[in-house]
């Protein structure tokens, strides 16, 4: 499900001509570096849909003469990416290596918050889960395992120390997010387009990833609301001015 630019060039060369500006005018007039608009021209990312919102009044077209129709589809899918500062939460978390580490840990976890008393103490246990990369070759390649590390969130004023977890705190930080609307249709398209998604995002405006301790560099939450499961991807950012929202995950 790849968007790709229609028109671009041709309005982009026919804008600038009529406008005598240059590539770095244009990039200014689109808050982005001109290397990212050569990438645009070069078809190497695609910009996000609020940048094709401002291309199509600065150009003065309609917005599907710039992108094909798989836009439209990529909206049913995709929310918009927003940067939401994370207050700090403390978690119980577990990893697993296995063929199917996702449903083995999560199953793991839920039987965790069980036996030590959470899910009768919150009216929804939180659990939230991200790759775990320390995996061997032999243990891909022969017995095509992979890891996954499951969390489920302690909300405040909840103790325990009940045994079989890895107790920690995940400190206040700033995230891209984006939402995934029923993300297990085609889970090996849809999940690695949203860090995708992200990840152009964060280029085209000039963020950072970053890794630091502490701090989880990305995570996934699954949830499901009005009979609809949607997953939130996180991807910790550096290089923050504002963000959009301030949200506690506790």
């Amino acid at each position: 499900m790849e968007m790709k630019l229609y028109e671009f060039r041709y309005k982009y060369q026919l804008f600038a001509k009529t406008e005598k500006i240059t590539q770095e005018q244009f990039a200014e007039k689109m808050n982005v570096t001109r290397q990212t608009v050569s990438r645009w021209e070069s078809d190497e990312i695609t910009p996000e849909l609020s940048k094709l919102v401002d291309m199509s009044e600065l150009f003065a077209c309609k917005l599907d003469a710039l992108v094909k129709e798989e836009l439209s589809v990529q909206k049913e899918i995709y929310s918009s990416i927003q940067i939401k500062r994370i207050s700090a939460f403390k978690m119980a978390s577990y990893v697993m290596i296995s063929p199917n580490p996702e449903s083995d840990v999560m199953g793991y976890m839920e039987r965790w918050a069980a036996n030590s008393g959470l899910k009768s103490a919150v009216s929804q246990v939180k659990c939230i889960g991200w790759d775990f990369p320390f995996v061997s070759q032999e243990q891909q390649n022969r017995f095509g395992m992979h890891g996954y590390v499951a969390a489920c969130i302690i909300p405040e004023g909840f103790e325990t120390d009940y045994p079989g977890v890895q107790y920690s705190e995940n400190m206040e930080a700033d995230y891209a997010v984006i939402t995934i609307k029923e993300p297990f249709v085609q889970p090996f398209e849809t999940i690695p387009n949203a860090y995708k998604l992200i990840m152009e995002y964060l280029q085209a405006n000039n963020f950072k990833e970053k890794q630091q301790d502490n701090i989880i560099s990305c995570f996934e939450y699954e949830y499901t609301k009005d009979e609809v499961n949607y997953m939130d991807v996180f991807v910790h950012v550096d290089g923050v001015t504002k963000v959009g929202a301030f949200s506690e995950f506790n």
